[in-house]
């Protein structure tokens, strides 16, 4: 992405407005339940700020009340009780400004077929008012990615080109907020390098990032800030590296020169997990507060193994995300 793009998103960001640029407060949304069956509750009084300029992941299973987030943050939804503000405003009495400080990428691929990817976007900025000495269009598509695709009709182009054209449309009007809503489903290796390294940048130069994922890797890579949410609750919200440091678990992958057909009796018994691995290598998961490396080391010396070679692994998002919904569920049944 050009720097002049990332530039003129952060422009008129005025250096008054609160620190937090999306903040709920005991948001909930309640469902009628049809033909006789219960209410749904999608969100259940959710508290959550989102700083300006973070790159913030919210995840959640299938079915957790992250749409109902976003598009109550659209206005596609309305909200049963709470108060959500969007840049410093609020979502209902001030509707206009705090949807042309937000642009939302959408799951869905909602494209007009019949229209090219200059046209949408030409027809995106005239929905938001932008004067047309002011619209960025050629520059957006060239951003993207889709400048040599831009006389061709949306019906033409790739699954992974039309998700490059829906960031395009969500950024005309310059939005101080970027929502993306599983942005690389479906797009290969290549092209999800390139629409990160453009995302990033908006980042890096002041726009602030709200992502929904499945791809926990890429949440985990990518933002500094990670709010967990589970059947409408939320369940966790700090910044990523502490809130993986909480995990406190360990795996010390070693392998050995000598043939082993069970784990030595000398190395049970000492706080950790062992077990023995095909290729003569054993598997210690441990808590680093609890075991020392150091310890496993003396013990595998101890038991007079020759030691070929050694891996660790840290728990990461993914264990941490499936650890945090399990104990939610748990407590709910």
């Amino acid at each position: 992405m050009t720097a002049s793009i990332a530039q003129k998103q952060t422009d008129s960001i005025p250096q008054s407005l609160p620190d937090a640029a999306i903040e709920v407060k005991n948001l909930s949304k309640t469902y009628k339940g049809a033909f006789g069956q219960p209410e749904k509750h999608a969100l259940n009084d959710v508290s959550l700020s989102i700083p300006r300029g973070s790159f913030f992941a919210l995840l959640g299973p299938n079915g957790a009340g992250k749409s109902t987030f976003i598009n109550i943050l659209a206005g596609l939804v309305t909200k049963t009780s709470g108060d959500a503000n969007i840049w410093g405003y609020d979502i209902e009495r001030e509707m206009r400004a705090a949807r042309r400080s937000i642009g939302i990428v959408p799951q869905e691929l909602n494209l007009d077929p019949f229209f090219t990817p200059r046209e949408l976007l030409e027809v995106q900025a005239g929905l938001y008012g932008v004067p047309q000495n002011m619209r960025r269009t050629d520059e957006i598509l060239e951003a993207v990615g889709l400048a040599d695709k831009a006389k061709s009709y949306a019906r033409t182009l790739s699954g992974g080109m039309r998700r490059r054209l829906l960031v395009a449309k969500a950024m005309v009007h310059s939005p101080h907020i970027l929502v993306l809503d599983e942005p690389t489903a479906g797009v290969d290796i290549e092209l999800r390098m390139q629409l990160w390294d453009y995302v990033r940048e908006l980042n890096r130069m002041g726009t602030t990032v709200l992502l929904t994922t499945h791809y926990l890797e890429e949440a985990e890579e990518l933002c500094d800030k990670v709010a967990i949410i589970n059947h409408g609750r939320l369940v966790a919200c700090d910044e990523t590296k502490t809130l993986l440091s909480k995990m406190d678990a360990k795996e010390l992958i070693i392998a050995v020169s000598e043939e082993l057909s069970d784990v030595p009796e000398s190395l049970r018994g000492y706080g950790y997990n062992v077990t023995l691995l095909p290729g003569n290598r054993l598997s210690f998961q441990y808590s680093p507060s609890k075991v020392e490396i150091a310890k496993i080391l003396e013990l595998v010396h101890s038991a007079k193994l020759t030691i070929m070679d050694l891996t660790t692994e840290e728990s990461d998002l993914e264990d941490l995300f499936l650890r945090l919904t399990r104990e939610d569920n748990a407590q709910r049944s």
